[in-house]
């Protein structure tokens, strides 16, 4: 099966989340610097979800340039994970609106561990139907940096209860980790 309409279905659907997430935010009331303290806390949620999503959009384009072919259970793997993104517009929406409250940032938080298991599993798919000898299995290696952020996540749950800003200074430091676009499939796939 091609992967083009995946790809293209990702991308249009990643587009939208970002866009919904930009009309979440609101005009300051006023016309001065003060006016911008309100809304700071939520354009701050809205600017590491753009990155965290931005960063999926990114290496699902560098996996699915990895991968030769397709079958139904990397469509429907691939859904499982747009499913967990949509939600991050939501779980942004309400951490903007309560950035020192323990829920919001738990839930926030809750939404990214599922969707990086999501990743896993779209991850695993595309690996079980293209071998161990796939350029993919080759640029992943024991995805250390993957393992990581997973694990960064699921520290960050019960913290959010202790203080929910050392939750989101997790979430951070996984997008930091990110940030720079993963070149272990790049590089395997100039070889």
């Amino acid at each position: 099966m091609s992967k083009a309409r995946l790809e293209a279905f990702s991308d249009g659907v990643i587009a939208i989340l970002i866009t919904i997430m930009v009309l979440e935010l609101k005009v300051p009331s006023g016309s001065d610097w003060k006016a911008l303290g309100p809304v700071l806390p939520t354009f701050l949620v809205y600017v590491l979800s753009f990155v965290l999503i931005g960063i999926y959009w990114t290496n699902h384009h560098h996996m699915l340039h990895a991968t030769e072919r397709i079958n139904g259970k990397i469509l429907w793997a691939n859904l499982h994970l747009l499913f967990w993104l949509s939600l991050v517009t939501f779980v942004t929406a309400w951490l903007g609106e309560n950035s020192s409250a323990s829920l919001p940032a738990a839930v926030y938080g809750v939404v990214l561990t599922l969707a990086a298991f999501a990743w896993k599993i779209l991850q695993g798919a595309i690996l079980a139907h293209e071998g161990p000898n796939s350029k993919l299995a080759a640029a992943i290696g024991d995805d250390r940096k993957g393992n990581l952020s997973l694990a960064l996540y699921v520290v960050a749950l019960p913290l959010a209860f202790v203080r929910a800003w050392i939750a989101e200074v997790l979430y951070a430091v996984v997008a930091l980790m990110w940030l720079v676009p993963d070149r272990r499939i790049e590089s395997n796939m100039n070889r």
